[in-house]
């Protein structure tokens, strides 16, 4: 059974959802070209060309199901029209950890997710943490390296 659930997620991320659904899509032909051809090499049960092109198309069009799946469920925030004290999902929030040393993170959607980039999942352990905190509020959470310690030092609606 399918989930109705809405995704949150910033335009950043919807464009980015529809932007590899179309080149998906794009591949469809050539992977139905691929199986035409190797279908042309004889016999099917030995042919590596073709179940490799088959099972790409599988992969293919699996992923383009999920894609329009996440895609008719978005619900776009857009963070600029928040306000308030309290983090909520498109807030960017400045944390201080243990040494006062400043880190800041921006809550979106799965889709969208880069630690890396400082934006991390309101699902993710930290952004479950942070969600419905305020400015001054410590925040604990549990990684596999040990448990961190953070004070919510800024909220921000960019």
């Amino acid at each position: 059974m399918a989930t109705v659930e809405k995704m949150p997620m910033l335009q950043m991320g919807y464009d980015k959802l529809n932007e590899q659904l179309r080149e998906l899509k794009a591949e469809r032909p050539l992977i139905v070209d691929a199986i035409e051809e190797a279908r042309a090499h004889g016999d099917l049960s030995e042919n590596a060309e073709y179940h490799a092109a088959k099972e790409r198309q599988g992969q293919v069009e699996a992923t383009i199901a999920d894609l329009e799946d996440k895609l008719s469920r978005a619900q776009i925030i857009d963070p600029r029209t928040l306000s308030g004290d309290k983090v909520v999902f498109g807030a960017t929030v400045t944390l201080l950890d243990e040494d006062d040393k400043p880190v800041k993170y921006q809550i979106v959607g799965q889709a969208e997710a880069d630690a890396k980039l400082g934006m991390i999942s309101y699902n993710s352990p930290l952004g479950r943490a942070l969600i419905g905190r305020q400015i001054g509020e410590e925040v604990e959470v549990s990684v596999p390296s040990g448990d961190k310690f953070y004070l919510v030092d800024k909220i921000d609606f960019i």
